[in-house]
């Protein structure tokens, strides 16, 4: 399930590649670009931590990570983020999250691109529902997700513990094919 879901994909200037050694570096600076926003988190990528939570990530048989690469110009690349999709099931489930991008790249066309190639891939690889689960605190997120057409199906509450110690309320939210391809059709 996960090496059909582990495949390079690319639009424009989002370019999604496997996770490598190759990215980490420029992984570890784009995450230190936003030292707030991991207060949200479930996991920090900051200092210290970065390299525990990559480890974790490595091992994870339940996830395909991807280094989210913002391409300027032909040989111009760089690590922005990365992103996941994880516990793909045989029920035709997978969850696209573990998302983190720089800054410079949120609220614009390369957030919406990267989801794209993400759903549109998951569609692709025969899972009927995508789901998005985000920290309620985190509200940036949760509209991203509704403005990809997603619905909110409810909330788990007080369901997962944070890095901080936070115990969180996470907010689970549903894409299902038939409602993507009518209103954004096939890419």
């Amino acid at each position: 399930m996960l090496k059909a879901l582990s495949k390079t994909l690319s639009h424009a200037q989002v370019l999604l590649k496997p996770l490598a050694l190759e990215h980490h570096a420029e992984l570890r600076i784009a995450c230190a670009k936003d030292q707030a926003i991991w207060e949200i988190y479930p996991n920090s990528m900051l200092g210290e931590h970065f390299d525990k939570a990559i480890a974790h990530m490595s091992e994870a048989r339940d996830r395909a990570v991807f280094a989210v690469i913002k391409i300027d110009a032909p040989g111009d690349q760089k690590v922005v983020g990365m992103t996941s999709y994880i516990n793909p099931d045989q029920e035709g489930v997978v969850e696209i999250g573990g998302t983190y991008i720089s800054p410079e790249v949120r609220g614009t066309d390369f957030n919406l691109t990267m989801k794209r190639l993400l759903i549109e891939h998951g569609f692709d690889c025969g899972y009927r529902r995508i789901e998005f689960r985000v920290d309620v605190r985190n509200k940036g997120s949760s509209k991203a997700v509704l403005k990809l057409g997603a619905k909110q199906d409810g909330i788990l509450r007080k369901n997962k513990v944070t890095w901080t110690g936070h115990i969180r309320d996470t907010a689970v939210f549903s894409l299902f094919q038939d409602e993507w391809r009518a209103t954004h059709g096939a890419t």
